[in-house]
């Protein structure tokens, strides 16, 4: 045909076509990469405030008694007694008042110490009997660190016991432990529903994430009636 001319596009810009075609290929894989990155970093922002039994804390080899506080048998013969981690997320950033001190003796089941958030408080007690030999003043100091170690931090008293045995033998270790834990937060979410339903009548998701995962210090924005209740259910 006159005036047709057939020209092959690959022989005059191969050259460019495989430069793009290679650019593509690059690009395509770092983009799902970079995007898969990205989606992992916004899971970890959302659950990073959450309590799940992996973001508590449950040392090997403390005891854990059923009104969440602990002990733990130290080599010199002194107990370190303290209040558990899940009690911890659940009040927040709290005050810890330490109402004993050294000389005195305490019984099991006795008040051990207060803990405090905006005129709201709790009250906890003793996992074993003896005489307080030690107190934590960090906690009075340094409030916002005692969340960094149940151990080393969140210990309220040294307590020499006198009946160490008897009154920890139905206390919670190790496996045991994490199994009674995750049945609390199970038993603390349920508790929670049912009492903002009950004092908030319109509530602004200040306990349950969707999906129903518990958020991190669901206690702090509740009312002092709450407070009551949780005393009653989980520490008297």
């Amino acid at each position: 045909m006159e005036g047709f001319t057939y020209t092959n596009i690959f022989e005059t810009k191969g050259i460019e076509y495989l430069v793009i075609i290679a650019f593509f290929a690059i690009l395509v894989p770092f983009w799902l990469i970079l995007n898969r990155k990205t989606k992992v970093s916004q899971l970890v922002l959302k659950t990073s405030g959450l309590i799940t039994i992996n973001s508590i804390r449950i040392p090997q080899g403390i005891f854990f008694s059923k009104y969440h506080t602990w002990a733990h048998l130290e080599a010199n013969g002194d107990a370190k007694v303290g209040i558990d981690d899940l009690l911890m997320h659940i009040t927040g950033n709290v005050r810890i008042d330490n109402i004993k001190k050294p000389g005195e003796i305490i019984k099991k089941g006795d008040l051990l110490t207060r803990i405090i958030h905006n005129g709201k408080n709790l009250n906890v007690f003793s996992p074993v009997s003896g005489e307080i030999t030690a107190i934590n003043t960090m906690i009075a100091d340094n409030p916002e660190q005692i969340k960094d170690d149940p151990l080393r931090q969140l210990w309220i008293y040294n307590i020499k016991p006198t009946n160490w045995k008897a009154e920890t033998n139905t206390y919670y270790l190790a496996d045991e432990a994490t199994i009674w834990m995750l049945q609390e937060l199970t038993r603390i979410k349920d508790f929670l529903s049912a009492a903002v339903s009950k004092y908030i009548p319109e509530p602004a998701g200040i306990v349950l994430q969707d999906g129903g995962e518990l958020l991190d210090q669901p206690l702090a924005e509740l009312p002092q009636e709450v407070w009551n209740d949780f005393q009653k259910e989980f520490l008297d």
